[in-house]
């Protein structure tokens, strides 16, 4: 079986997946990898810090990581993440 970390403590998302993909992938949580950090967001795109999540925890574990950032693009803030 092939591990694969999201970059998320959100434990229903990860349940979620694991549901969908079936048996030859276990997706973990970041807590179950052992990270326990904050990862900064400095980042002016929603993308850009999804791909700066997967790179700091890919390059904390050497395993295959994803990761996602969602948030709210307010139209007041011009489309900025609020």
């Amino acid at each position: 079986m092939h591990t694969l970390v999201f970059a998320t403590n959100n434990q229903h998302k990860v349940d979620e997946i694991n549901t969908i993909i079936g048996k030859n992938i276990r997706v973990i949580t970041l807590q179950e990898a052992g990270i326990d950090i904050d990862i900064p967001e400095p980042h002016d795109t929603l993308e850009a810090n999804a791909t700066e999540k997967s790179s700091v925890i890919h390059e904390l574990t050497h395993q295959n990581v994803f990761s996602e950032d969602t948030g709210l693009e307010v139209d007041a803030l011009h489309g900025e993440p609020g």
